[in-house]
Parts: C-alpha cells; structure tokens; sequence
C-alpha cells in the first residue's frame, strides 16, 4: 500500500455542532429500537482530518436493526461518488448501539465495516437517545494499518479530537430511491 495515498491522521477536528447534529440524526432511528448511522466527510491537511460534511443515509440500501447495521455496496458506491464529486474523502463515520451492547465496536463492525488506514469510527450509546451524550461517553476507534481498529483511550480522545464551537457542517443525503 502506497503509504502516502493514506497519510497518518493523529488529530481530528469534529465542529460540536457536526457531533450534536450526528446525534440527533441517529437518535430518529433510536426511537425506534434501531441502530443509526451517520458518514463524516472532510479534508486532510498533514495529519490532521476536518470533517466538514455530515452524510445521511436512506432507503433500502440501509439495513437498520436493534443490534445491526449495514450499508449495501450499491450505496457506499454513490457515497464514493458523492465523496469524489465535492472533493472530499470519507474521513469516519458515527453509529449507534443500543443499551448493554457498549461501546466497543462489535464483531460485525470490525469485519464488515471500513477497513481505510486512519478511519475515526465512533460508537455513541443507548442509540444516541440521551440527550446530554458527550464524545468522551463514546467509544472512538482508528483503524490502524497492520492492526485494525483500536479504541483510542479516553485521556487521548481529548488531545486527539478537538470540538470547537463551529463552524456548522453541510448535510447531504444519499439513498432513498429503492434498487
């Protein structure tokens, strides 16, 4: 693998709007026992990743249960289109998991889910329904090259993943035609 095609991120900069609108994307999908979803667009600038774009997903290439989620290929391709098109990269995502699965990622998110060298995947609690969830409530995951994910500690999410007060992001959604 070409090791600068995926430059090592060591920080993130995830506006808290972005993280408070991610939340209450996923938390429509809560209320209904399910687990949610939203993708993190944005660019890369030395070792640092900015997400600048919140990426909502519908339609039947989502596949939303209590304890399982799943994006058909078909949709992840018009995201990549989407990602190439605004002249972004898919930086991370944030998903759901219901009360007493925690917040580590499961078997199924480490083997079906993104598998790019320096991906932020982050895994809110009780299906992003409490109101006051903070990032350090979260589980926060970096797909490492020769490793797989690794839970960043909490003491390194706050040096790792900085929120500022803005700027707000764009929203996008994908999907919703039915294939």
């Amino acid at each position: 693998m070409n090791p600068t095609y995926f430059p090592p991120v060591l920080n993130w900069i995830l506006p808290a709007p972005a993280f408070r609108e991610s939340l209450h994307e996923m938390a429509q999908d809560g209320v209904k026992g399910n687990e949610g979803c939203v993708l993190w667009f944005g660019r890369r600038h030395g070792s640092v990743a900015t997400i600048t774009h919140l990426v909502a997903l519908r339609g039947s290439g989502l596949i939303k249960r209590p304890d399982f989620l799943r994006i058909e290929t078909w949709l992840f391709n018009e995201v990549a289109d989407l990602a190439i098109k605004l002249g972004l990269k898919l930086v991370g995502q944030i998903h759901t998991h219901g009360r007493g699965y925690g917040i580590d990622l499961s078997r199924a998110d480490r083997s079906g889910g993104v598998a790019v060298p320096h991906y932020l995947s982050v895994v809110a609690p009780d299906y992003a329904l409490r109101p006051n969830t903070r990032i350090s409530d979260c589980g926060v995951h970096v797909f490492e090259p020769g490793y797989g994910y690794r839970r960043i500690p909490a003491h390194q999410v706050r040096t790792r993943v900085d929120m500022p007060p803005g700027p707000k992001a764009a929203w996008t959604i994908v999907g919703g035609d039915a294939q």
